[in-house]
């Protein structure tokens, strides 16, 4: 499976460019094998308003951690097909649909992926989840890491592992040489006085030499799952410098939502969900969802594909979602053609695309042929808005697209 899945990682990742970017993203490359994201950095909220899922829709996504997946079916649709490029995402999402489905009640659930710190997560999966998997990602997660069976990482704090959690690590690492302590953030009550915080303690950070030396590296944000291409179109929105919009990103994470209504900001800087009874949490792990996500759950698989590959065999007319989130970012202009061909094909009336770029302008005009991209119509208002109220904060803009037939 490993050869497999990095010769689709390598033809996703890899472009025609100087040597050293080649280098850089062979590496990349490599890196995703394993876990980038326990935690998927996209809001579902904004995605769900965006798609307007409906009873009868067949939605296919790229998976990442998972929470877009399991959000997406807490209103009910026909079916989510998910993929990804890494091996590791697709073991993470068919563990938590199995879990959805085996674990006995809410408590256990929330405890295995709210908390994804406790003793007692080893035992659930025991108990409950790993006789229900297939074979390959019960041995994925049956695998020792080197000591340890990696399920154990679900009892010593899942979401600091994966390229994603260790580039928070060193986020906060950073941040005590700035002698900065998140705690006043958290307690925050006010945007304010979050504004406040960000001014007096985190913007400073950025004046700091080992920041401003580390952020010229493109592979310094490997850590955030951005390989050289999409550094290059952050940079170009700072005029060829990524430090100031760098600056940006982490300013409206900070300032534009409320502390307590931003699970990301909690992620960031808290390094786990807000524990407090009504704090921010993904959708799918919400207790009033719980209920519908034990009733949907058969309805999603995730595989080990590229999103165009799918789409290949899937019928005309049969999609009514797709969530790209930010591959379009990696890809060149023939593989955008040969993916919009497909969506294209296979797009019910009226269905919906969503996806995020790097930077804020839309990347496929002047790329997409004019024959696949004139059946679309841009939702110039509707991105705008996704674009503002998206949480996570990383990305320059949200897009969405109608089919227009």
């Amino acid at each position: 499976m490993s050869s497999t899945a990095q010769a689709q990682l390598d033809a996703a990742v890899l472009q025609q460019g100087d040597a050293a970017t080649g280098r850089l993203e062979r590496l990349f490359s490599r890196l995703f094998l394993g876990l980038v994201y326990p935690q998927i950095w996209e809001d579902p909220v904004v995605d769900m308003q965006a798609l307007e899922i409906a009873p009868g829709d067949n939605l296919v996504c790229i998976a990442s951690g998972s929470c877009n997946v399991l959000s997406y079916l807490t209103a009910g649709p026909a079916s989510v097909t998910a993929v990804d490029l890494s091996p590791a995402h697709v073991a993470l999402g068919r563990l938590k649909l199995a879990a959805v489905q085996t674990l006995p009640d809410y408590a256990a659930f929330y405890q295995f992926f709210g908390h994804a710190g406790m003793a007692g997560n080893a035992e659930l999966y025991d108990r409950y989840v790993r006789s229900s998997l297939d074979g390959s990602t019960r041995a994925f997660w049956d695998s020792r890491q080197p000591f340890h069976r990696r399920i154990s990482l679900f009892r010593k704090g899942f979401y600091r592992y994966g390229l994603l959690g260790r580039f928070l690590g060193a986020v906060h690492l950073i941040a005590r040489l700035g002698r900065v302590d998140f705690a006043p953030l958290l307690a925050a009550r006010s945007l304010a006085e979050q504004t406040a915080f960000f001014d007096t303690r985190i913007a400073p950070l950025f004046d700091m030499w080992l920041v401003r030396k580390l952020a010229g590296f493109r592979a310094s944000l490997f850590g955030l799952g951005i390989p050289p291409a999409q550094y290059d179109k952050l940079a170009s929105d700072g005029n060829g410098d990524v430090l100031p919009v760098l600056r940006e990103r982490v300013r409206k994470l900070m300032c534009d939502f409320p502390i307590r209504d931003n699970y990301f900001a909690w992620q960031a800087f808290a390094r786990c969900y807000d524990p407090a009874p009504d704090g921010s949490l993904p959708p799918y792990l919400e207790q009033r969802h719980f209920a519908a996500l034990q009733v949907n759950a058969s309805r999603a698989r995730i595989v080990n594909r590229s999103l165009t590959d799918l789409l290949t065999g899937e019928a005309d007319e049969s999609k009514h979602g797709y969530v790209l989130l930010d591959a379009q970012d990696w890809m060149n202009d023939e593989q955008l053609n040969a993916l919009w061909r497909e969506i294209s094909r296979t797009a019910a009336p009226g269905a919906r695309v969503i996806f995020r770029t790097g930077g804020t302008c839309d990347i496929l005009p002047g790329r997409v042929r004019p024959e696949f991209l004139a059946r679309w119509a841009y939702d110039t208002e509707m991105s705008a808005l996704g674009t503002m109220q998206d949480r996570s904060a990383i990305y320059g803009a949200f897009h969405l697209y109608r089919f227009q037939g």
